[in-house]
């Protein structure tokens, strides 16, 4: 079976991976770690630990009794107590973790509860910081802080040198692809590229490198960016190996919705600059829908063009 590795964080590659399941692949998510808000920011703080809140959502979309996993990991308590605001699936990671010794034990151990269609893996165990140095000058810590900063972003780093967890290093060097996913780039799928050794994992493996290109910019972090700007960006954090497959939308996205974005969010929609993507695999589908008003990648068209792609 071919062994396919995504890269990222966030609502994006939870997306991903719930199409992947659905496809005959080994499927292994390395997830970002480093996020300091709301409910997982507090359960990081108090229990120093590594962020639980975009694990719990691949952990969700992995799930083979997803329907009923979701409702319980994604409960929001709504009272005057200190579990006002925590999700219940939060909880229980931070849990498992106080009880196995490490968020990647206890990811193992419920794996086997929800019988998980593939394998999440924490980027690192360590409790880390990411700080972003701005085009202005100024200096940004933390994940939450970066993402509403509204600034163009220079470079991000991490405040201390984490130490990358070695199920994710086996897991790149033996990869068939490795799907750098949508999302934010420099909170969700940047903060996995920012160690040597993701970086040597990566340049000594064979797998193909493929990246599936956000539909829509985000502020600070991507404003007026195409898709090779995406490209150019993420390469720039690559080592030898570079992205030879870009998966992009075709369809033309709702006028209304494109509106709406653009005056509530202030974002607009990512242009498929076609002379400037010549020198990787091109791959287009009609990938968008609509989900509660939301602008989403269809799951199973992507898993599809990601499948096809790993058999070619």
């Amino acid at each position: 079976m071919k062994k396919v590795v995504v890269i990222g964080g966030g609502n994006g590659q939870s997306t991903l991976v719930k199409g992947l399941k659905k496809f005959p692949l080994d499927i292994t998510a390395i997830v970002t770690v480093a996020d300091n808000g709301r409910s997982t920011g507090k359960l990081r703080e108090e229990f120093h630990i590594p962020a639980v809140g975009d694990v719990r959502r691949v952990l969700i979309s992995l799930a083979e009794t997803e329907p009923l996993v979701e409702k319980l990991f994604n409960y929001t308590f709504d009272t005057i107590s200190d579990l006002n605001g925590h999700k219940l699936g939060n909880l229980i990671l931070a849990g498992a973790t106080e009880i196995t010794g490490s968020l990647s034990e206890g990811v193992e151990s419920l794996s086997k509860v929800f019988n998980l269609k593939g394998k999440v893996i924490p980027l690192t165990e360590d409790y880390v910081t990411l700080m972003a140095k701005m085009e202005d000058g100024s200096i940004v810590e933390g994940e939450e802080e970066i993402t509403f900063a509204n600034k163009k972003i220079d470079k991000v780093y991490y405040k201390e040198e984490p130490t990358i967890n070695p199920s994710a290093i086996k897991a790149l060097e033996n990869a068939d692809a490795i799907v750098l996913s949508m999302g934010s780039l420099y909170t969700s799928i940047i903060p996995n590229l920012l160690s040597r050794d993701i970086i040597n994992s990566i340049d000594k493996s064979n797998a193909k490198i493929i990246y599936v290109s956000n539909m829509m910019t985000q502020p600070g972090e991507t404003d007026n960016f195409t898709v090779s700007d995406h490209v150019n960006l993420l390469n720039s954090y690559l080592g030898k190996r570079k992205i030879d497959s870009v998966i992009v939308n075709n369809k033309m996205i709702d006028l209304e919705l494109i509106e709406r974005y653009k005056v509530k969010e202030q974002k607009a929609q990512v242009v498929t600059d076609y002379e400037n993507l010549k020198n990787v695999n091109l791959i287009e589908d009609d990938l968008f829908i609509v989900e509660n008003k939301m602008i989403r990648h269809d799951s199973l068209k992507l898993a599809f063009n990601i499948f096809a792609e790993v058999f070619k």
